[in-house]
């Protein structure tokens, strides 16, 4: 049985402004939904990413910014990081491990993103 992740919901204080701030990242927003006054659903993709975010109103109980340790995968840490400043996004400097190197940034909230580029032994 396969079991994929698809969907992961984001905890944020201001709709429109963690949408504009994803998009400006280079995520897709592929759904805007005012499902009621109380519900609002937009999801958005990171591109080549078989999972995406939800952000919304009346989706969570969680504190926005509380979210922290979600990933997203690259090829040239590097470039992924030139391509996150030239973007205007605030971002750490590469940090080197054995699984891997990272750099991390924050959405308007604080909820924690890193970016990794795998190792060649993987």
């Amino acid at each position: 049985m396969d079991l994929k992740l698809e969907l992961v919901a984001v905890p944020v204080s201001d709709v429109d402004r963690a949408k504009a701030f994803y998009m400006q990242v280079g995520f897709n927003a592929d759904h805007d939904y005012q499902v009621s006054d109380e519900v609002r659903f937009v999801q958005l993709t990171p591109p080549g990413s078989a999972c995406s975010i939800a952000i919304g109103t009346g989706l969570l109980d969680s504190p926005p910014g509380s979210l922290q340790g979600l990933q997203v995968v690259v090829t040239d840490i590097n470039a992924a990081r030139a391509d996150l400043l030239g973007r205007g996004i605030e971002v750490t400097e590469v940090e080197k491990f054995p699984w891997g190197n990272f750099v991390y940034f924050r959405d308007p909230d604080g909820n924690g993103w890193a970016v990794q580029e795998l190792p060649a032994w993987r």
